[in-house]
């Protein structure tokens, strides 16, 4: 074969792997991503042990989780979008890992013990008492606050949020909270939201805003009127 055939068909060898690469790079995944990139990311982060539910391709609220984890344990930008940067962290994670080190890399549902524990507490204080639905509700008010742009992007920063809770003010929120409470919680962090997305709730027995009360009402759940 001629020098000048053999060149153009090398070159043409290396754009065609080229495009092959640009074509395969995972895309930038978020929340409602669903798809093979998805069980690619659930999977390579089940491995090293921050998710722990199915891997079923959608970017839900445990996948979320999971990724902002992560971020946070390498030092990235906490967002829970699994970007360029996440991949390529993720990836060198991922490669080689010893089967040892697999299943103890970060806590249960891809949130610190801390994070547990205050989202626990929360629950206990603010909603002991209430129908077991309406303790979960509580818990998914506050995730859902800290997927929100309106409150801040974690657990602590939100509950701590000046005014936000009552239990903060009168010191109930130190409580010790019952196992109730705690699995309460985990069904919130793993998806269940009885409020359909609510970011407010309050006791209409008690309330006294007239703000509070002009909210978008969702429903309401034992003593609490949960809404947006």
């Amino acid at each position: 074969m001629p020098l000048r055939s053999l060149c153009s068909l090398l070159l043409a060898c290396i754009i065609i792997a080229l495009s092959i690469t640009t074509v395969y790079a995972q895309p930038t995944l978020r929340w409602g991503s669903q798809g093979g990139d998805v069980y690619d990311l659930q999977g390579r982060l089940k491995k090293i042990g921050y998710y722990h539910g199915k891997i079923d391709g959608i970017f839900g609220r445990q996948t979320y989780w999971a990724v902002r984890n992560f971020q946070y344990r390498f030092g990235m930008k906490v967002d829970g979008v699994a970007g360029k940067q996440t991949w390529s962290m993720l990836k060198r994670a991922t490669s080689n890992l010893p089967k040892k080190s697999q299943s103890a890399v970060s806590t249960s549902y891809g949130l610190s013990a801390n994070d547990i524990n205050l989202l626990t507490r929360a629950v206990y204080s603010e909603a002991r008492g209430e129908p077991y639905e309406g303790q979960v509700a509580i818990a998914a008010v506050i995730l859902n606050r800290v997927e929100s742009s309106k409150f801040p992007n974690t657990i602590s920063g939100v509950i701590f949020e000046p005014r936000a809770f009552t239990a903060i003010a009168d010191g109930q929120f130190w409580l010790t909270p019952n196992h109730t409470a705690k699995k309460a919680a985990y069904d919130a962090i793993n998806g269940w939201d009885p409020t359909g997305g609510a970011i407010y709730y309050f006791n209409p027995n008690t309330a006294t805003s007239p703000w509070i009360w002009s909210r978008p009402q969702v429903r309401r759940i034992g003593k609490h009127i949960f809404s947006y």
